[in-house]
């Protein structure tokens, strides 16, 4: 059973920022603390945690843009989680979250390699966006909430 909590004690924040690392940063050389942004005590932060085991298997994180519009950046699943469920259950726990500060749309840029995923949970392609590295396309795309 996958559960969704908030990071609270040092060592669920390490293992977070950890999971964000290894798999956003690290695989291209970026240097440990780059996966920390200047911001995070001002957004909603989800980790997906095993409950048989306590291990962090998903990150996110949702920021308010403005009064209707939510981002949602910094998803990041482990290597062994991806393609089972992890990466839905957090979006959809940050898009309820959304609903409950009144935000009415999500945006986020997602790297190529996630827009299937992203298409399959009701997101659509707003346009190109940035080359993140300079080897890393990223798209913005766009999901209304109901």
């Amino acid at each position: 059973m996958i559960y969704i909590k908030a990071p609270e004690s040092p060592q669920e924040w390490e293992q977070y920022y950890d999971l964000r690392f290894t798999v956003l940063r690290e695989p291209w050389g970026q240097p440990k603390g780059s996966e920390v942004l200047k911001d995070e005590h001002q957004v909603i932060h989800a980790m997906a945690v095993e409950q048989a085991t306590g291990k962090v298997l998903g990150v996110a994180r949702l920021q308010q843009n403005s009064e209707e519009e939510g981002q949602v950046r910094c998803v990041a699943v482990s290597k062994d989680a991806q393609g089972k469920g992890v990466g839905k259950i957090l979006m959809q726990y940050l898009e309820n979250a959304a609903l409950q500060k009144g935000i009415s749309y999500i945006v986020l840029d997602a790297r190529e390699n996630a827009l299937p995923f992203y298409k399959a949970i009701g997101y659509s392609i707003v346009s190109e966006s940035y080359l993140l590295f300079g080897q890393i396309q990223h798209w913005k795309m766009q999901k209304s909430l109901s």
